[in-house]
């Protein structure tokens, strides 16, 4: 059996020297664990004073705006509530194509001069379906629906204004020549979608046929009361 003595010197100090070599091997992990500040020139494996150490600032998820900033003005939307059933379209502007004419209902006999007419037997705006306008081939009028080749109308912007100061825009998406009479209200009558469609006369009577300009809704908005009621002034044609 081992002595006191010899029991210190094979067991307790090899105990000892191992406890203290892992708290030095766990002292040293930690040190190179700690982020070095930029630019320091500490030789590699010294240790770092951790009052020094660089924390990493965390970048914000989302960033409000001021307090106190006021919110943006929401657009109208035309269609949250129902337009009023006694909205009629009351002035047709072509800017590019030098038309604006005041609209007025259409009657039973010869179409008049100075306006645009709507065929009341249609929609009007924003009902979502076809709204129906016709006028005669003349200086003024309807007349560079006619002389305008149908690719170059393609495009173009038609805005109509109604009688409850509304503007609706619409883009020209077609245009068809020599349209019968007796069949020219067939399509824009099934139209399930809002449309509008412009006519012109292509000669001195029904037999010439008619040209008819389809364009298809952008947007509608609140409108000038004064742009929304030109002073219409139809006269009967020479």
């Amino acid at each position: 059996m081992a002595g006191p003595t010899e029991e210190l010197r094979t067991r307790v100090l090899p105990a000892l020297l191992t406890a203290f070599g892992v708290t030095i091997l766990s002292a040293g992990l930690l040190t190179y664990t700690v982020p070095v500040p930029a630019g320091s020139d500490r030789p590699r494996g010294a240790s770092v004073d951790p009052s020094v150490a660089v924390v990493p600032t965390p970048t914000p998820l989302i960033t409000l705006p001021p307090i106190g900033t006021p919110r943006p003005t929401p657009t109208p939307d035309p269609t949250a509530t129902p337009p009023p059933k006694g909205r009629v379209a009351t002035r047709v502007r072509i800017r590019d194509l030098d038309i604006d004419l005041a609209i007025v209902k259409g009657n039973a006999g010869y179409p008049f001069c100075n306006v645009a007419m709507y065929m009341p037997q249609l929609s009007q705006p924003g009902f979502g379906k076809a709204t129906y306008l016709y006028a005669h081939a003349r200086e003024g009028m309807f007349l560079p629906l006619l002389l305008t080749k149908g690719f170059e109308q393609r495009g173009k912007i038609v805005e109509i204004f109604t009688s409850d100061d509304w503007l609706y825009r619409y883009e020209i998406t077609k245009v068809r020549r020599d349209q019968p009479y007796q069949t020219g209200l067939d399509d824009p009558s099934k139209a399930k979608t809002e449309q509008l469609w412009l006519q012109t006369s292509q000669g001195p009577n029904r037999s010439y046929g008619y040209t008819q300009v389809i364009a298809m809704p952008i947007d509608a908005r609140p409108a000038d009361h004064d742009a929304a009621h030109p002073k219409a002034r139809p006269v009967d044609c020479d």
